[in-house]
């Protein structure tokens, strides 16, 4: 099973303050010990919203909007990928979070990921091999 943490965004971080030393080392050795367990597949934090877009469809016809966003609460600082057994392990792992990130004050969202048997007997077999190939050339690309 595949889950996706989300690490929530909050005043600092939409204001583009970077993590200290220590945040980082906490953060390096939480991130290690994931990839010695082998749960962790990718991990990245984001750049604030300020930086970012957003693309609104209304009637099939797409309008941009330029960050920033005001509602924090709704944004995502950072995520992190994991494959785990179950929901347990990964709220486990969850628990584990560096506990000086923010202070202490943290917000973390977990999300599964869908895998093909998820979508039942409309994920036909061409399209599941579609999704195989998509996935390996985006493996690719990551190298």
């Amino acid at each position: 099973m595949r889950f996706m943490i989300i690490r929530r965004a909050d005043k600092d971080t939409e204001a583009g303050v970077l993590p200290d030393e220590k945040l980082l080392a906490a953060m390096g050795a939480y991130n290690e010990e994931m990839v010695k367990a082998g749960v962790m597949i990718q991990g990245e934090g984001l750049h604030p919203s300020s930086k970012g877009a957003r693309v609104k469809f209304t009637n099939g016809k797409p309008a941009i909007i330029d960050g920033p966003f005001t509602e924090t609460k709704e944004l995502i600082a950072g995520f992190t990928l994991i494959q785990v057994k179950s929901r347990e392990e990964a709220l486990a792992w969850l628990q584990r979070w560096p506990s000086i990130d923010a202070g202490g004050n943290v917000e973390l969202e977990l999300r599964q990921v869908f895998e093909d048997d998820d979508f039942g007997a409309e994920f036909t077999p061409e399209l599941r091999e579609q999704e195989a190939r998509i996935r390996e050339q985006g493996a690719k690309n990551r190298r």
